[in-house]
């Protein structure tokens, strides 16, 4: 059967395949969309609340602010403002590896070539080959704190070296799970005109059914991305639903709380069964369970948890991705490890 679109549904079960709110999103939420208008549905947004409600809680000029379809749709746009906009027809983009999808697949959108850079030892960042990487067909640098499927971050000072090392080049720091550990780059904006930042309501939100995201960056960078992102990109529903996600307060520490304590879980869990983990500053945990990785897989769907498979990229052989979200779920999928791993699962 040829594939749909978008990622094949699981089923019934813990998903903890694609780095989303296992909680959901808050309940605030709901309670906007259900006090929405008909004609909130039957005219075109406006985006001018939401755009400053995004600046206050960045903390940046609202005109350093643009709201994207999920924070893919601002890597492919940013791709095609600075590459296809630009008219530039060897351009070159940097994408440290293992990467996340999008960077490889906008570069090909617009007809760039993806230089890829391969991560040190236990994915250490490879700062100075980036930089050794750039030339004058350098359009684009991808950077993505905290890593994704790693978890890894880049550290400010690293980030500060390349975009100083680049003043031409457009550095895209994409900051999706930053919300769980780590220091953004936003506070460093200011002195950086060649970088922006992508942020998403996804995952520590528990939007990622509305799709908002949004890149933040001074005139230079984001004004060639704003010509070519489509006027009415972000629905009414999901922008009402975004408004009432940052009205609440206390939902994003409460949830990001219980993600750590589910990844120092998944750690001491991965110890006990003897499996190579990396340390996570995102809502997810990366473990090599070993080759092939199919069966645990399976193994584990049979019990109601879906997991991600990272085998296929050269980087992560062996590797599966498994989401860190409320405590119940994580349990539950370490029991479900366990038993597969222990043999204990129906074959």
């Amino acid at each position: 059967m040829k594939r749909l679109q978008g990622y094949p549904d699981p089923g019934d079960g813990l998903r903890l395949h694609l780095n989303e709110n296992t909680g959901g999103c808050s309940p605030r939420v709901l309670d906007a969309i259900q006090r929405m208008r008909t004609t909130d549905v039957s005219t075109y947004p406006s985006y001018s609340e939401l755009v400053r409600a995004c600046a206050r809680q960045f903390e940046v000029d609202p005109e350093w602010i643009l709201l994207t379809n999920g924070l893919d749709e601002g890597i492919l746009m940013a791709a095609m403002g600075h590459i296809s906009g630009a008219r530039i027809h060897d351009a070159e983009t940097i994408i440290p590896l293992p990467a996340f999808d999008p960077y490889p697949n906008s570069t090909a959108a617009v007809g760039a070539t993806a230089v890829k850079i391969p991560s040190g030892p236990e994915f250490v960042f490879p700062t100075d080959a980036v930089i050794a990487a750039v030339t004058p067909r350098t359009r684009m640098i991808f950077l993505n704190t905290p890593s994704n499927p790693t978890g890894r971050l880049i550290p400010i000072a690293d980030l500060q070296r390349i975009a100083e090392a680049a003043p031409r080049v457009v550095v895209l720091i994409d900051e999706a799970y930053i919300e769980f550990g780590g220091t953004s780059f936003l506070p460093k904006l200011a002195a950086y005109p060649n970088v922006l930042v992508g942020r998403t309501f996804s995952k520590a939100y528990g939007l990622a059914g509305m799709r908002v995201g949004v890149l933040i960056g001074q005139p230079q960078a984001l004004d060639p991305v704003r010509a070519v992102t489509l006027p009415f990109n972000i629905n009414a529903v999901a922008m009402a639903a975004t408004l009432a996600a940052l009205d609440d307060r206390e939902f994003l520490p409460r949830y990001a709380a219980q993600v750590a304590e589910s990844r120092e879980r998944l750690y001491a869990a991965c110890r006990r069964l003897g499996l190579a983990y990396w340390e996570s500053a995102a809502n997810f945990v990366m473990v090599r369970v070993g080759d092939p990785v199919a069966p645990v897989i399976d193994a584990l769907a049979r019990r109601g948890v879906h997991v991600r498979d990272r085998s296929h990229d050269p980087a992560t052989p062996g590797c599966v991705r498994v989401t860190a979200g409320l405590l119940t779920h994580t349990d539950a999928a370490i029991e479900a490890l366990e038993s597969a791993l222990s043999g204990r699962v129906t074959r």
